[in-house]
């Protein structure tokens, strides 16, 4: 057994054409949008969420639908207007691809259930077999010697099982064909705790990371996931403040101040 604890890795972000943005911008008038935006890589995602927003009124600049007389010149507190005014569809063009790693299958389990702007890729058990045992304990387990003796105990029987299927099926000889490795490697997985420690790619966009965040950190919410939900709000408070700036964070729950976007 290797005790383990979850991570999450933010490898993928928006990355804007700045030219074809230009050629659209000088099209209809807005070139002066563009002067005013930073567009240093950490810039993208909210500029995209701006650009997505502005193109719903054509408020580029004053003057451009005659409906418009005024415009946030502000990008803070334009995205805190989109916030605010839940305008969320624009939201759902921006979107980060995160590796969560030493997640149990507790935490996917439950993951899952946001199907709404994501996309997952998990490690399937029916190819990788387990050769050992990686599990996460709370602290508060750690702190009970006696549960951690019995688990520990348990966890180095049920690896020792997972060999002795391997050897008893003969996995390893040569000329076992992958079709054969495929079918008893996905029996032998049946004999894994629910706890055995994973990973995957979970890409979301930024409405669905809101609702998650707070719905995962809720203090109702498992104990695994609102460790992890909660260091997925620091990545993106940082990452992106404009979206992700409203939240309080309170007793490890992070409430938004605008719900519903």
């Amino acid at each position: 057994m290797r005790a383990v604890e979850p991570q999450v890795h933010l490898i993928a972000r928006p990355e804007l054409d700045y030219d074809e943005v230009a050629a659209y911008l000088q099209d209809v008038g807005g070139e002066s949008w563009l002067e005013r935006v930073d567009r240093g890589d950490l810039d993208d995602a909210q500029n995209l969420a701006e650009f997505a927003g502005r193109i719903c009124y054509r408020s580029w600049k004053p003057g451009l639908n005659p409906n418009v007389t005024k415009v946030r010149t502000d990008q803070d507190a334009y995205l805190k207007n989109i916030l605010a005014s839940a305008h969320g569809s624009v939201l759902e063009h921006v979107s980060f691809t995160f590796v969560l790693h030493n997640v149990s299958r507790v935490v996917t389990h439950e993951l899952v259930r946001h199907r709404a702007g994501v996309a997952v890729s998990q490690e399937s058990l029916r190819f990788v077999r387990l050769d050992d045992i990686p599990f996460w304990f709370p602290e508060w387990a750690k702190e009970d010697e006696e549960l951690m003796s019995r688990a520990t105990g348990l966890m180095k029987e049920i690896e020792e099982f997972q060999h002795w299927m391997a050897d008893h099926f003969g996995l390893d000889e040569e000329g076992v064909p992958f079709h054969e490795k495929k079918e008893k490697t996905s029996f032998m997985r049946r004999f894994a705790p629910e706890g055995l420690a994973t990973g995957l790619v979970w890409t979301a966009n930024v409405r669905t990371l809101r609702h998650v965040i707070e719905n995962r950190t809720a203090p109702g919410a498992e104990e695994e996931i609102r460790l992890l939900f909660g260091r997925i709000g620091e990545l993106m408070a940082k990452e992106a403040p404009s979206l992700f700036g409203d939240y309080t964070v309170e007793n490890g729950a992070w409430v938004p101040g605008w719900r519903k976007v």
